[in-house]
C-alpha cells in the first residue's frame, strides 16, 4: 500500500469514527453536539475560566509551596538547636519529604480522578493540619515524622492541579496557563514566606508557641483554612460545576468536546507498552533532564535562601528573612513577562535559553566573589531566571507529545521524574561549606549551563526534525501502515511538526 493510499484509508477509517463517537455525544451529553461555538461567547468563557481558576489554583500551589519550604525559615530561626540536630540532621529531613512527595505522585493523582476536586481540598487541608502538627514537635525524629506525612499530603498537588484545570481548557490554552500558576506560584510563595516568618518572629509567643513554631502554627491554619474553603469552592467537573450558567456549561462541554475531536477523531486509543515506551524519546528526554537540573539549583536555593543570606552580612532573624522577599517578587514579575513571551512567540527554546542565562549570571557570581552585595544581587538572578524553566520545560514536552497516551505520560514524565532534582538539591549547601558556599553554588553553575547547552541541542534537533520531514525524509513511515497504526503514530508522524 503506498503512502498516498494509506493516508486515504486513514481518512474513511477517522470519517467512520467520528460518525459513531457523533452520536455516543449525544447520548451522553444531549444538545452538546448542537452548540455553535462562537468566538465572542468563547472569549468571554475563558475569560472567566482565567479569573476564577488561575488565581484560585495559584493560591493552593502557594500554600503547598510556604508549607514545603518554611522549614527553610525555621533553620535560621532556631529549629536546628531545639531539636538536637547535628550535621547533615537538616539535610536528612528536607530529603525525606522529598522520597514521599515522589512516592505519593501517582497515586494520588489516581485518587483525584476517582473522587474528584474533593479530593484535592482534603490534599490541601491534610498538609496545612500536618504543619501545624510540626509546631509542636519535640524531637528530631518527630521532625522526621512530619515530614513523611507532609511529602504524603503534597505530593500529587501540582499533577493534580494540572488534570483539573485540563477539564476547561482546550490543549493550545492549557500551556499558557500552567506556566502562570506553576510559574508564579513558586516564586511568590517564597517572597510571602519570608515576609510572613519575618512578621512572626517579630511578634509576641503564642502560649508555648514560640520562636520558629510560629512559622509552622501561622501557616498551617492559614492553609487548612484555606483547604476546609476548598471543599466548597474549588470547582469539580464542568459538568457538574456550580460556577457556569446553563448557556456556559453548554459551551464549556462543546469546547472539550470540539477539542478532543480534533486531537482523537473521536477516540483515544488503548494505552500500551510500545507507546508508553516511546514516550521516553530525545525530545522529553532533553525537557527532563533541564527540569531536573533546574530543579537542583532553583530548589537548592530556595530551601536555603534565609540560610545563604545570613552569611552576607550582620542580619537578625527578621533582617534576614525580609531579605528573601524582593528576590522572588522579581522572579513572579519575571515569569509572568517570560510566559507571555512565549505564547507570543510561540516558541520555547529562546525564553528557556534566556532564563538560563540569568541563572548562570547569578552562581557565578556568587562563585566569583565574597562581596555581600554582589552575592546578594546574585540571588535575585538565579531566583529570577529559575522561576519560568520548570513550567515552560513541562509545556515544552506536553506541546511536543502525541498522541493522547504519550500526552499523559510525558506530562507525568517531567514532575515525576523531574524531583529527583530537589532530592539532590537538598544536599548542595551543606553546612561544611558555609558561609560562602563554594560547591553548593559551583554546582549550580554547572546545572544551570547544562540548561543552556541541551536547549540549544534540543532547538537545533527541533529544526533539523522538522526540516527533514518538510522534505519527505518521514514519508517511508507511512508506508504499509494500516489506519489504526497511522492513528498511533502521533510524532512521529512526518505530518507532525515540533514545537520550538
Amino acid at each position: 500500500m503506498s503512502a498516498a493510499d494509506t493516508e486515504k484509508a486513514l481518512h474513511e477509517h477517522l470519517k467512520t469514527t467520528n460518525s459513531v463517537d457523533a452520536n455516543d455525544s449525544k447520548e451522553s451529553h444531549p444538545g452538546i453536539s448542537k452548540v455553535v461555538i462562537d468566538p465572542d461567547a468563547e472569549r468571554k468563557l475563558v475569560r472567566k475560566l482565567d479569573w476564577i481558576l488561575l488565581p484560585l489554583f495559584t493560591l493552593i500551589y502557594c500554600t503547598n509551596f510556604v508549607d514545603r519550604t518554611a522549614i527553610g525559615n525555621a533553620k535560621i530561626a532556631g529549629i536546628e538547636k531545639d531539636l538536637g540536630m547535628v550535621g547533615f540532621d537538616y539535610n536528612i529531613a528536607l530529603t525525606v519529604f522529598y522520597v514521599f512527595y515522589i512516592v505519593s505522585d501517582i497515586p494520588s493523582n489516581l485518587a483525584l480522578k476517582h473522587f474528584g476536586s474533593v479530593w484535592l481540598a482534603a490534599m490541601v487541608t491534610s498538609f496545612g493540619i500536618v504543619s501545624i502538627g510540626t509546631a509542636f514537635v519535640k524531637s528530631y525524629s518527630g521532625l522526621i515524622a512530619t515530614r513523611v506525612f507532609l511529602g504524603m499530603a503534597e505530593g500529587g498537588t501540582l499533577s493534580g492541579l494540572t488534570y483539573i484545570i485540563s477539564r476547561y481548557y482546550r490543549r493550545s490554552e492549557l500551556v499558557m496557563r500552567i506556566g502562570i500558576f506553576f510559574g508564579v506560584s513558586a516564586p511568590l510563595a517564597g517572597a510571602f514566606g519570608g515576609l510572613l516568618a519575618s512578621g512572626l518572629l517579630h511578634v509576641g509567643d503564642i502560649g508555648t508557641v514560640k520562636s520558629w513554631r510560629k512559622i509552622f502554627l501561622i501557616e498551617g491554619i492559614i492553609t487548612t483554612g484555606i483547604g476546609l474553603l476548598c471543599f466548597i469552592i474549588i470547582p469539580t467537573d464542568p459538568e457538574r460545576t456550580r460556577m457556569f450558567t446553563p448557556e456556559e456549561r453548554a459551551l464549556a462541554l462543546a469546547r472539550i468536546d470540539a477539542d478532543q475531536v480534533v486531537h482523537t477523531h473521536g477516540r483515544k486509543e488503548p494505552t500500551t507498552f510500545k507507546l508508553i515506551w516511546r514516550s521516553f524519546n530525545i525530545n522529553t528526554t532533553l525537557c527532563l533532564l533541564c527540569y531536573i537540573m533546574a530543579n537542583i539549583s532553583f530548589q537548592g536555593l530556595s530551601l536555603f535562601l534565609p540560610t545563604v543570606i545570613t552569611t552576607l552580612g550582620h542580619f537578625t532573624v527578621v533582617e534576614s528573612q525580609l531579605r528573601t522577599v524582593p528576590p522572588y517578587l522579581v522572579g513572579v514579575v519575571w515569569a509572568v513577562i517570560t510566559c507571555y513571551i512565549s505564547l507570543r512567540m510561540k516558541q520555547r527554546a529562546g525564553p528557556i535559553f534566556v532564563s538560563g542565562l540569568f541563572m548562570v549570571l547569578g552562581y557565578a557570581i556568587a562563585v566569583g566573589t565574597k562581596n555581600s552585595h554582589a552575592r546578594y544581587a546574585a540571588c535575585f538572578f538565579s531566583i529570577m531566571g529559575g522561576s519560568p524553566i520548570g513550567p515552560l520545560e513541562l509545556a515544552w514536552a506536553t506541546d511536543n507529545a502525541a498522541p493522547d497516551t504519550i500526552r499523559a505520560v510525558t506530562s507525568a514524565i517531567i514532575p515525576g521524574f523531574g524531583a529527583l532534582g530537589s532530592i539532590i538539591a537538598v544536599w548542595t549547601y551543606l553546612p561544611a561549606d558555609a558561609p560562602n558556599y563554594h560547591k553548593g553554588n559551583s554546582l549550580n553553575l554547572g546545572t544551570t549551563s547544562a540548561i543552556c547547552l541541551l536547549t540549544i541541542i534540543a532547538a537545533i534537533y527541533i529544526r533539523w526534525e522538522n526540516t527533514k520531514r518538510s522534505r519527505g525524509g518521514r514519508d517511508y513511515r507511512l508506508e504499509g501502515k494500516t489506519a489504526k497504526d497511522l492513528e498511533e503514530l502521533g510524532y512521529l508522524h512526518p505530518r507532525f511538526r515540533y514545537q520550538l
